[in-house]
């Protein structure tokens, strides 16, 4: 498969999963981009791979985690932050999309590799080993990032449940 087909087959699947991880569609577009214009020069290799979409995610994952993009996540997180405290969020009409608009928030809080992690298995619905072949460690580690996310998650959901006064 030459690169153009690749991109013309795998674009939107590559800006759903970076848009997920980086909870931020302009981050993501430029994380994609920055991507394939490195896997572009190396395609020669990167095609003749039995999975270059893992690869190509891969390097998305990575370049997601890299000092490069921290502070901009670190800005964005900032500023939805002091958003939500000075003005209360208003009711999206397509129930959908402020589902996933929820979930985004829900899941910024988390630690990179962690949220890259819940990502994977929930969004992508990789295995364990496909994680960690992503994620570049041990099986073992995917499934304690997997744990830690999900009781962070737990945590944040049980104190939010608690200062709005819903109980469960």
């Amino acid at each position: 498969m030459g690169f153009d087909q690749f991109v013309a087959e795998r674009l939107d699947r590559l800006l759903r999963y970076a848009t997920a991880i980086a909870c931020d569609k302009h981050l993501a577009q430029d994380i994609v981009q920055n991507v394939l214009m490195r896997a572009q020069s190396k395609w020669d290799r990167i095609g003749a791979m039995d999975a270059p979409y893992l690869y190509v995610k891969r390097m998305v994952t990575n370049d997601y985690l890299s000092w490069r993009h921290r502070r901009a996540a670190r800005e964005i997180a900032v500023e939805r932050s002091e958003l939500a405290r000075h003005a209360p969020s208003t009711a999206d009409p397509a129930d959908a999309h402020a589902e996933r608009e929820a979930m985004r928030a829900r899941i910024a809080v988390l630690p990179r590799k962690q949220r890259a992690a819940l990502v994977l298995r929930f969004y992508e619905d990789c295995s364990d080993a496909e994680i960690a072949q992503v994620l570049g460690c041990a099986e073992s580690t995917v499934r304690s990032q997997l744990s830690r996310a999900l009781q962070t998650l737990r945590s944040h959901e049980l104190a939010r449940s608690a200062t709005s006064g819903v109980h469960s």
